[in-house]
């Protein structure tokens, strides 16, 4: 008979039993987990670590606290502390969060050997494809492929993958993960992948505009932002006149994209979560395929953006606005 905490939590697909078998192997022959790296540079590629609570209260942050205990006293913390550390939520949080970590294990700054970072990888895959995740390659770095995740029969959209390589290119974990977050929740939580497709096409527009030295401001929605790094960029080919009649039709595509997750994003807010609400209105829920549809126009679009930048470059010439 099965508990409350064998159960999954919403939008959740990796088992407590299939955790337990990934961290029986980072105990062994993944040890050490943080491979070339220290405690504190691996989980900063992850974490903000001066934003999360110290659980020793001489100390304000995690950053303070795993220095105390790692670095000052590394004897003082088991070499897998970070496992079931509530802070990290690695064994009965969200999924992205652990592939996230496994990814990075045998990324190529943190695994220095690409024979050790292969033979761990094969393991992560054989746990993770029982509950419908994979790592795949998504980019390369000196010669050797950087990893993201993957669901096993899940959207048939090279978009979705276009989105992960692109996630690997910005190298922003927090991108990385929305990526993850997004396609894995399609099924099992559809408003969290709608949320967090809108919030995907906000990361891309800021890191562009950010890269560019455009401002923005902070309360920008995702139109407004989309519309922002539209005008910086250079839509159309080099070899095509901005002027053209397809450019204009380029233009109306983007924010038509933009407009469909904005919708999407403003359908979820009403029929999210049914707090306050009746049993009857809050049976009226949104599905899968809203989901997909969003996910797809998220990815689509910001795929092209970031594409559309990294070939003009971070100083690219400034395209007609919208």
């Amino acid at each position: 008979m099965s508990t409350a905490d064998d159960r999954l939590a919403p939008g959740r697909r990796i088992t407590l039993v299939t955790r337990r078998d990934l961290f029986d192997y980072i105990r062994t022959d993944g040890a050490p987990w943080y491979g070339r790296l220290d405690e504190i540079a691996f989980l900063s590629r992850l974490y903000d670590l001066d934003a999360l609570p110290s659980d020793d209260r001489r100390f304000a942050t995690a950053r303070e606290d795993i220095y105390q205990h790692c670095v000052r006293n590394p004897g003082d913390w088991d070499q897998d502390w970070v496992l079931t550390d509530a802070r990290f939520c690695l064994d009965n949080g969200s999924d992205e969060q652990l592939l996230g970590f496994l990814a990075q294990m045998v990324h190529p700054v943190v695994c220095a050997d690409p024979e050790r970072a292969e033979a761990m990888l094969t393991e992560f895959n054989k746990m993770l494809s029982r509950d419908g995740w994979v790592l795949e390659p998504q980019g390369e770095m000196s010669g050797r492929p950087v990893y993201a995740p993957a669901l096993l029969g899940g959207l048939p959209n090279s978009a979705v993958s276009s989105a992960h390589a692109v996630a690997v290119r910005v190298d922003a974990e927090y991108i990385a993960q929305q990526v993850t977050r997004m396609e894995g929740a399609i099924a099992a939580e559809p408003e969290l992948a709608i949320g967090t497709a809108k919030e995907f096409i906000e990361s891309i527009c800021k890191t562009i505009l950010d890269e560019r030295q455009e401002p923005h401001g902070k309360n920008d929605d995702v139109l407004v932002l989309v519309r922002k790094t539209t005008r910086c960029l250079q839509l159309m080919p080099d070899q095509l006149d901005a002027s053209a009649p397809g450019a204009s039709t380029v233009k109306r595509m983007v924010m038509s994209l933009a407009q469909l997750v904005q919708g999407a994003a403003e359908l979820r807010n009403t029929y999210g979560t049914g707090h306050g609400r009746s049993k009857a209105q809050a049976e009226q829920r949104l599905t899968s395929r809203h989901a997909r549809l969003a996910v797809g126009a998220a990815s689509t679009l910001g795929v092209f953006l970031y594409e559309t930048h990294e070939e003009g470059g971070a100083s690219g010439a400034t395209g007609p606005g919208l």
